[in-house]
């Protein structure tokens, strides 16, 4: 599913127009954004944990040559699926 087709999805559901089930979204995906950057994690109880986590930095290879590389550190963003969630994608 790509974002034009949740935002139908998100629309229909709340019987709102596309235009605010997008402005809705994108607000959602702010938030989130906005939160990490201060380092902060969200946590929607049942659906999940959105997290930043700071990798240091890490020799790897280049899977095409072999050759070792070095993989430089950053901030990655993970996500933990809640309990619910997680029972309802078992058993779909």
């Amino acid at each position: 599913m790509n974002k034009h087709a949740l935002v139908k999805k998100m629309a229909k559901d709340a019987g709102i127009t596309e235009a605010a089930a997008g402005k809705a979204l994108k607000s959602f995906m702010e938030g989130v954004t906005d939160a990490l950057k201060k380092h902060n994690g969200i946590t929607l109880v049942g659906f999940g944990t959105f997290k930043k986590i700071y990798r240091k930095e890490r020799n790897g290879r280049n899977p095409q040559t072999g050759e070792p590389i070095k993989i430089m550190e950053k901030n990655v963003v993970k996500f933990w699926a809640g309990k619910k969630l997680r029972g309802q994608i078992e058993a779909s």
